[in-house]
């Protein structure tokens, strides 16, 4: 599916807030609210939008911590970690990386005995190596059309 002007402009503002109506959005761009709905549903269909999520702040959650944490698996464990991974509420984001890691992951905890236990759990896996999120520098940064190669 091609992503002209008008598309990039809708996925602009959807970016900035997944809630804008189609008619707000089409306010915006020029075009009218059914335009918008019809051109959202093709890139819906087309796999280009995923789908809408909530922010949710981890620490008006309970979560004191935040962590990314790699993992680099024990011979003939990475498998069963790619199973197992899915089990543990505290990983939020994981990733199979390249490199001397096989595994990067984001996590949130309540505190850090609750990080002691996650570790002592990943540890059955492989060597783990801790960094703990001290900010949050750039968050959901939106895609346009200057980082992708389509024109």
């Amino acid at each position: 599916m091609q992503i002209d002007e008008l598309n990039w402009a809708i996925l602009t503002r959807l970016q900035e807030n997944a809630r804008y109506s189609f008619a707000e959005i089409g306010r915006e761009i020029g075009l009218s609210s059914p335009a918008v709905a019809e051109r959202v549903k093709k890139m819906e269909d087309a796999g280009i939008i995923k789908g809408y999520k909530t922010e949710i702040s981890y620490n008006k959650t309970g979560h004191q911590l935040k962590a990314v944490i790699t993992l680099r698996a024990f011979m003939g464990r990475l498998k069963p970690f790619l199973e197992k991974v899915k089990e543990f509420p505290e990983v939020i984001n994981c990733y199979r990386i390249t490199g001397n890691e096989n595994i990067i992951m984001e996590v949130i905890l309540r505190d850090q005995s609750h990080l002691e236990e996650l570790i002592d759990k990943l540890i059955t896996y492989g060597e783990t190596k801790t960094h703990i999120v001290l900010s949050q520098v750039v968050a959901f940064a939106p895609i346009n059309k200057n980082n992708t190669k389509f024109s």
